[in-house]
């Protein structure tokens, strides 16, 4: 059985590798935190060259919005992929996914509610981040 910082850690790997197959990048840092049945990953650094320009060349709505679209889309498509990941980690089912990103930060926010909230065995430590960053108290 993991303990809640390897479920943690794991998302985080799984996401990044997801990010660098259908984004063709990875983010630059990533956290995930396990609290309950919600599962929360903050990616930073996640927008391409590409769609910083698009951004930046088009009307800032029609920018955002047209990026929006574009990266709902393509977690609507990789959903089953991302869904079969976590239930992999987690043990758990997935019962709902939210996801969000921010135009002018390049934050990325997936939330996923779980059926229920995983078992982990009791460890020391905190949650877990890819940036090498301490965990949080």
């Amino acid at each position: 059985m993991k303990t809640q910082g390897e479920i943690e850690s794991a998302i985080c790997d799984g996401m990044a590798r997801f990010e660098q197959e259908y984004m063709g990048r990875g983010p630059k840092d990533i956290h995930a935190h396990l609290i309950g049945d919600l599962l929360a990953v903050r990616l930073r650094g996640v927008l391409t060259a590409a769609e910083k320009h698009l951004v930046t060349t088009l009307s800032p709505e029609k920018g955002r919005d047209l990026l929006k679209q574009v990266r709902t889309q393509l977690i609507e498509v990789a959903r089953p992929a991302l869904e079969a990941m976590v239930q992999d980690i987690t043990g758990s089912k997935l019962r709902s996914l939210h996801h969000d990103i921010s135009t002018l930060t390049g934050e990325e926010v997936v939330i996923f509610t779980l059926a229920g909230a995983p078992a982990f065995r009791e460890a020391a430590g905190g949650r877990h981040s890819r940036d090498g960053a301490e965990p949080n108290p």
